[in-house]
């Protein structure tokens, strides 16, 4: 599954919000530093979808607020 989230930084409370069919906004408390803002989506997507942190990838948009990311949630 293919999803599209925009990721707002150094947020004061951490969350996932659903803004249409696989398209999100999140919000996380990392800064764009070092890639811990992406280590942070990485593990929202993960607690959110109920998959190891493993099966889900930023396929496009590393350095950018808005991710492509693919979660496997077939075993």
């Amino acid at each position: 599954m293919n999803i599209q989230v925009t990721v707002k930084t150094k947020a004061k409370v951490q969350k996932l919000i659903e803004l249409e069919e696989n398209q999100y906004s999140a919000h996380v408390k990392s800064p764009a530093i070092e890639g811990k803002a992406n280590q942070e989506l990485v593990r929202l997507l993960a607690e959110k979808f109920g998959v190891p942190k493993s099966r889900v990838e930023i396929v496009r948009g590393e350095k950018s607020r808005l991710k492509l990311v693919e979660i496997q949630n077939e075993f």
